[in-house]
């Protein structure tokens, strides 16, 4: 519901010159838009259909919520994630713009209250779940809004949620064109941070949005580091990730995501953290609900939080200065690990992607999908996403080139992931190769990796003499070889589809088609060599705050200003009862330490100071400005 302490909306004469731009500087407190923002507005603010592909931290809302201030009405925001209706409406009562939201959270009284203000023309925004619009109530409700005040627009988000071969597939999706449909007169703009070419043709298909322009910003966030670790101890790689750097600061103090497959590994990470001295909380569902409540309000408004967390975590949490991503088990697709890493360095400010992934993942992954409940087809769409996934895990080049060109994005080496700051070295594999396949061929394609490479190695452990493996001619051949490297080639062996272990059969391990060349030594085979160890991953830091971008030229004397703004505006945050992050970003806060602006005009003149940020804060912090002179 729209706070008490809001200010009087916002008023734009329809078809005034000028009036985005106007919105832009007085409300959002922007001086420009960014990319296709501009276009992607006054299409939407002339009436016409349009569909945004933006990632994370691209500027998505702005698009929807400016021509919902410039356009008579009130916008209608489909969302299926409740934290983030959350989230944005508390952002947009501090922008002095009167927004709500209507949910299963919401009571009868908030809802006659809700009506009362529609009625009276004095809200802008409406935040909604797909169940709530379908309701015949709320159609009812929408009807009294379109004879009344008016429907500026209808924006759905999250909208690759319609796809039914997607990880977020949402079946109330579906029939969302069936309330837009009531008003013709009303745009429609859907949005999404992720969709390949399948997902853009669904979109456009189900929501009825045949006739919208699509935009389509670059998938690129070239401010992420991509970083794939060979999995051995997964909780001690990860540990190790947390604490590299150059000065040995690591992430201590940064806010992050942990994503694993099951709850039980959840919880064991979460708690081994905590030994460890972080700030860690588990997330999963079969926490009680209030719990995860717990969960999701201190990681949006405490500093430093680490949530481990299965993939239900993270939908819907607008937080931008989350540094780093990691998944310790290997995730089903590429859309869900960019949903998931872009997560981090929503500020701009730098963010690392880090990840472990082993063979006994894709034989998880695998058995997950034979034993759904989806049809044949459906299967063979998940394996084929998979196999884009392990193919991006066993990447040689540049990763960000390779997560691009899933998305139908050209690119450069990026000079920001793992392969490009240590090109792996490549040999030549086509004789260990072989010696891997006739060994899978000889013990009946019937074991797993562990057997056949005891069975390489000429390891007579009990299984491979009860086997007789050990009179096999294959037995020993492999001895020349250290067992990590042979994992190694195995697991590449399978990302290239020469080799398909088994879910069935415990990971069994069988040739495909594609291995008939290598073993008739038709065809070359070149690998990736294992690297000695992981790289670190380099963090500078200032204090007791990670570096950012926004902050890296900044004087010690700027630094110490920093910890100062940031100080009030914790205690800001925590009066508001909203993220620290809603009241100012770390980088206006970073603008104000080195600008350092003396009057409420030269406030304005900061990215993300609006006039009703100069009313509500501009006061306490041109007073700390005041107190602290450059020196």
């Amino acid at each position: 519901m729209p706070s008490r302490d809001v200010q009087p909306r916002v008023v734009v004469a329809e078809g005034e010159p000028g009036a985005a731009v106007r919105v832009l500087r007085e409300v959002f407190g922007f001086s420009s838009f960014r990319g296709a923002q501009e276009a992607i507005v006054d299409r939407t603010v002339a009436g016409s259909d349009t569909v945004v592909l933006m990632p994370t931290g691209g500027g998505k809302s702005l698009c929807y919520q400016l021509p919902a201030l410039v356009r008579p009405g009130i916008g209608i925001v489909v969302s299926p994630l409740i934290a983030l209706m959350h989230d944005q409406v508390e952002a947009l009562h501090l922008l002095g713009v009167s927004a709500a939201f209507w949910n299963s959270t919401s009571s009868a009284e908030e809802t006659s209250a809700l009506r009362r203000e529609l009625m009276a023309g004095r809200l802008d925004l409406l935040y909604v779940a797909p169940e709530r619009l379908l309701m015949p109530s709320f159609l009812a409700f929408l009807n009294d809004a379109a004879n009344g005040p008016g429907i500026a627009l209808f924006a759905i988000d999250e909208a690759h949620c319609v796809s039914q071969w997607g990880h977020d597939f949402r079946p109330e999706y579906l029939r969302i064109a069936d309330v837009t449909q009531h008003f013709p007169g009303v745009p429609r703009i859907a949005l999404t941070a992720t969709a390949d070419s399948i997902t853009r043709r669904e979109i456009h298909d189900r929501l009825r949005l045949t006739e919208a322009k699509e935009y389509v910003s670059s998938f690129d966030r070239p401010n992420i580091r991509y970083v794939v670790e060979e999995k051995s101890d997964a909780r001690a790689q990860l540990l190790r990730f947390l604490e590299s750097g150059d000065d040995g600061a690591g992430f201590t103090g940064a806010a992050g995501i942990v994503y694993c497959q099951s709850r039980k590994r959840t919880d064991e990470v979460a708690q081994m953290l905590r030994e460890r001295g972080y700030d860690a909380l588990a997330y999963h569902a079969g926490l009680a609900s209030d719990e995860r409540a717990r969960v999701q309000q201190r990681f949006r408004r405490e500093d430093g939080v680490i949530v481990v967390a299965t993939i239900a975590f993270g939908m819907g949490i607008d937080k931008p200065d989350v540094r780093f991503v990691a998944h310790v088990d290997l995730p089903k697709s590429l859309e869900g690990y960019y949903q998931e890493t872009g997560r981090a360095g929503r500020d701009g400010d730098p963010a690392v992607a880090w990840m472990a992934y082993g063979l006994a993942d894709v034989v998880q992954q695998r058995s997950f999908i034979m034993s759904s409940d989806g049809s044949p087809e459906h299967k063979r769409v998940d394996q084929m996403k998979l196999d884009a996934m392990l193919g991006y895990a066993e990447a040689s080049t540049c990763r960000r080139r390779l997560l691009l060109a899933y998305f139908d994005e050209e690119s450069g080496d990026c000079g920001n992931c793992d392969t490009c700051l240590s090109p792996p070295e490549l040999w030549d594999a086509t004789v260990p190769a072989q010696k891997v396949l006739s060994a899978v061929v000889r013990t009946g394609q019937r074991f797993g990796a562990g057997h056949v490479i005891d069975v390489l190695l000429g390891k007579k452990s009990p299984k491979v003499v009860s086997w007789h493996h050990d009179e096999l001619p294959t037995f020993g051949i492999g001895a020349d070889i250290a067992e990590r490297e042979w994992r190694s080639i195995i697991r590449q062996l399978v990302a290239r589809s020469v080799l398909s272990p088994d879910p069935a059969r415990m990971g069994a391990l069988t040739i495909t088609e594609v291995a008939r060349p290598i073993l008739d030594g038709s065809e070359r085979v070149e690998l990736r060599k294992i690297s000695a160890a992981p790289a670190k991953v380099k963090r500078e830091r200032a204090g007791g705050v990670p570096r950012t971008d926004a902050g890296a030229g900044a004087s010690e004397a700027d630094r110490a200003l920093f910890e100062v703004l940031r100080t009030q505006r914790r205690t800001i945050a925590d009066a508001e009862s909203v993220p620290a992050y809603v009241v100012l970003p770390d980088r206006t806060l970073w603008e104000l330490a080195t600008v350092r602006p003396r009057t409420p005009e030269e406030l304005l003149a900061v990215n993300g100071i609006g006039p009703v940020k100069v009313e509500k804060y501009g006061e306490a912090f041109l007073a700390l400005l005041a107190a602290h002179p450059e020196s």
